[in-house]
């Protein structure tokens, strides 16, 4: 795996090419190739020519940090200021939020080049993103596969160069999934590192923004560039000053393997992962045999509290104050309700009503109240394996990418490919997914390494290793912007 960023910030600094120079290559690119791909859904090659002017005036004037002038892009979930930001939904059609997110503030103050907004299941809620009212984005790696969900714009647009990186959200595993899928490093930090304050909200307690890189080391940049507390998002906390320092030393490092992550799992990805985890052990890591009961619980709970905070947080797209909203009505509450029923998609109904159901009176003590409770189970658990060890060995995903439309008529089996990702959300950890090798039809293998709270840096420092020593490959997909 190769940086990107750093191959891309040097050539800036030496001058060799200016921000805006490199900006007009990517805008090509996408105009190329993002119609088959529909990894982009709103393009601001504006905003992005802007930016990039800016970008080389503080190149010039040597105040340039590693992200500056290097294009990238946003979940369409991540508000922008006069920007299009709809979370791939009819109901927020046309919506240009007055404000801009926290972690877009922070990398424009930084000189960061925004070339548009990704693809993304509606309001993020999927395992493909299929069900985006803007249609799916394609894999790079093939085509007539899924890019995983629901942050399967940004990963498409990394896979195939049409980004030098991306932010995504993870509520279940939409960053780790779909980096897998396509065979890139997804990265999803600790619940509070990186401020929430801008993202649209699916599950409040579960949200976490993070990046999506071709390599560990471009993960570990954005994620200093992006991370620390924030007065204006409740949840965020502080994070260790400096920047995180990446050396791949894992000896003498625990490693824990716990044997209910690799239940049900496809043969050739448990192969893989194995692989992977001897080369760790001939590095001089430990490995440690750990269980976690509990884990056989996490997609129940995980879809009672994500699904019931769903129904809380999208009660407020009504068509009364912005978005779409239904032209032949006889009341306000016939309007709201056929706005809705209009401007939401299949799937986000579903979950909304499930989310309604178990909140509602007679049901929420049996399935609410239970799953938080249960929700604590998991959290222990998974603390307790961590007195036994430093990080976990995970596969990302229990298979590699689906066939295109195989979610329409499997809807439980593509819940299941939550089963492995779910559990880092519920107990708010740190979880990069790295690529480690390809199935017998070519599609890459994720591995998740896993940590403790706030211990995002050894999270990182761990991948780094595989990326060192060349045992994590990208994938490699024609087109896109060379280096």
């Amino acid at each position: 795996m190769k940086s990107v960023i750093s191959a891309l910030s040097a050539k800036l600094q030496s001058g060799e090419w200016s921000s805006l120079y490199l900006t007009e290559k990517y805008i090509k690119e996408i105009e190329r190739r993002n119609p088959k791909l529909n990894a982009y859904v709103h393009l601001t090659f504006d905003e992005a020519r802007k930016n990039a002017e800016a970008a080389d005036v503080m190149i010039s004037e040597g105040r340039a940090t590693p992200l500056t002038g290097i294009p990238f892009t946003l979940k369409d979930n991540i508000a922008t200021d006069g920007l299009l930001t709809t979370c791939c939904s009819k109901i927020l059609q046309g919506l240009k939020p007055y404000y801009n997110a926290t972690v877009w503030q922070k990398l424009k103050a930084q000189g960061a080049v925004l070339l548009g907004k990704t693809n993304m299941d509606e309001f993020a809620m999927g395992s493909t993103s299929e069900t985006s009212y803007f249609g799916a984005p394609l894999n790079p790696v093939d085509t007539t596969r899924v890019t995983g969900g629901s942050s399967g714009g940004g990963a498409a647009a990394v896979c195939a160069n049409l980004a030098a990186y991306a932010l995504g959200s993870d509520t279940g595993g939409s960053i780790r999934q779909p980096a897998s899928f396509c065979g890139v490093v997804g990265f999803k930090p600790t619940y509070g590192a990186v401020s929430r304050y801008g993202l649209l909200a699916y599950g409040s307690s579960l949200d976490q923004i993070g990046p999506i890189t071709s390599s560990v080391t471009d993960a570990a940049l954005v994620y200093d560039a992006i991370r620390g507390d924030d007065k204006a998002d409740g949840t965020s906390c502080p994070t260790p000053d400096g920047k995180t320092v990446l050396r791949g030393d894992v000896k003498n490092l625990k490693i824990g393997v716990a044997k209910e992550y690799f239940e049900g799992i496809s043969p050739e990805i448990k192969g893989a992962i194995d692989n992977m985890i001897a080369e760790y052990e001939r590095a001089g890591a430990q490995i440690v045999e750990v269980s976690i009961p509990a884990l056989k619980l996490a997609l129940p709970v995980y879809y009672i509290i994500a699904c019931a905070e769903a129904s809380s947080n999208l009660g407020r797209y009504d068509g009364i104050r912005y978005g779409y909203r239904a032209k032949n009505y006889t009341s306000v509450d016939d309007m709201i309700t056929k706005t809705r029923t209009q401007g939401f998609g299949k799937e986000v109904k579903k979950r909304i009503m499930l989310g309604t159901y178990v909140l509602s009176s007679g049901y929420f003590d049996a399935y609410y109240k239970k799953a938080c409770l249960l929700r604590k189970t998991v959290e222990s658990q998974m603390a307790e394996a961590f007195e036994k060890c430093d990080v976990l060995f995970a596969p990302t995903a229990p298979n590699t990418a689906f066939k295109q439309g195989y979610s329409g008529g499997n809807a439980v089996e593509t819940y299941l490919s939550d089963v492995c990702t779910v559990p880092v959300n519920i107990a708010g950890l740190p979880a990069i997914s790295i690529p480690c090798g390809v199935d017998k039809n070519g599609m890459p293998v994720g591995m998740q390494i896993i940590g403790k709270k706030f211990s995002d840096a050894l999270v990182l420092d761990t991948a780094y290793y595989a990326e060192r020593e060349n045992l994590s490959l990208c994938a490699d997909v024609e087109g896109g912007v060379k280096l």
